[in-house]
């Protein structure tokens, strides 16, 4: 199966240069998005528009979603004017929004007895990672079909894993949420205990980022952090649903995240102050404002 013509539904964060670095790989694209001005740089790019999912579908190799949440999934595959009400028999769907395991299984199911294919593909990399063409992908599904897509998913990431049937892509993209939040933790503990001591961020960062403290996300949010730059690569909504998605698979396991649920605790305050669309590294501030003098 050659693979030229690609649908791509999302236009946010992420979806935008993913799908830039689609056009540029040259599949032929269409894009939808809520909001067709989301969408103009990529149709400036070379992009057609379609006006509905169902639309966007209708002669696609393949249909990408990347979308906020398992609702909006769900809405775009399987609702009104969406993708499933002009899919063909053959039409493969790669999901790589964050959502819930369950219920990707589930759409996997409904596709199948239509012969579709689902693909679960959940990226992680954040902003610089989709726009580099450098996301980590976690697929889940038919291996075979997996192998088919391969070249679409290599336009957009450079390690792109297998990690098993139907839903795994998204258990093991909960997996590298959990590990996600417990660094950015210790990133923002770490450096207003820094702060508080009176070091030289710069300098601190200079010399932890070199050593065994040293992370992707320590060397893209430390610098972030320091130059009291919030503007999201990911931001705190998102991370705080995905937070969500991990502590309802963890419950039904009977898995205690003890650690999760601190870091969910201290973000939510973020929320609650206004501050769901900066970026995860705002955790700092709370952590600063913990340690703040009483008046």
């Amino acid at each position: 199966m050659s693979i030229k013509r690609v649908g791509f539904i999302g236009m946010g964060i992420m979806g935008m240069p993913m799908a830039l670095n689609l056009i540029k790989a040259g599949f032929e694209l269409t894009v939808h998005s809520r909001t067709k001005h989301k969408a103009q740089p990529v149709i400036d790019a070379g992009a057609h528009w379609a006006d509905s999912p169902a639309q966007l579908a209708k002669g696609a190799d393949v249909v990408i979603t990347c979308v906020t949440d398992t609702p909006d999934v769900r809405k775009v595959l399987f609702g009104k004017g969406g993708v499933i009400e002009t899919a063909r028999q053959g039409l493969i769907c790669i999901d790589m929004s964050t959502i819930s395991p369950f219920e990707t299984e589930k759409m996997a199911s409904e596709f199948d007895a239509l012969g579709v294919a689902l693909i679960d593909a959940p990226v992680s990399g954040g902003q610089i990672g989709a726009v580099e063409a450098k996301l980590s992908i976690m697929a889940g599904g038919d291996k075979a079909v997996l192998e088919k897509v391969m070249p679409v998913l290599e336009a957009m990431g450079k390690a792109i894993t297998y990690c098993g049937p139907s839903g795994c892509g998204q258990r093991t993209k909960l997996v590298n949420q959990v590990m996600v939040v417990h660094t950015i933790m210790s990133i923002s503990e770490g450096l207003a205990f820094a702060r508080r001591a009176g070091l030289d961020l710069q300098a601190t960062l200079d010399a932890t980022s070199k050593g065994a403290a040293g992370s992707h996300s320590l060397w893209v949010l430390g610098p972030k952090i320091i130059a009291g730059d919030m503007k999201p690569s990911f931001m705190v909504d998102l991370q705080m649903k995905d937070l969500r998605l991990v502590m309802e698979y963890a419950e039904q396991l009977n898995q205690p995240l003890p650690g999760v649920a601190l870091v969910k605790q201290l973000m939510a305050s973020l929320q609650a102050k206004g501050r769901g669309r900066d970026g995860t590294q705002a955790l700092f501030d709370v952590i600063v404002e913990l340690g703040a003098p009483k008046s």
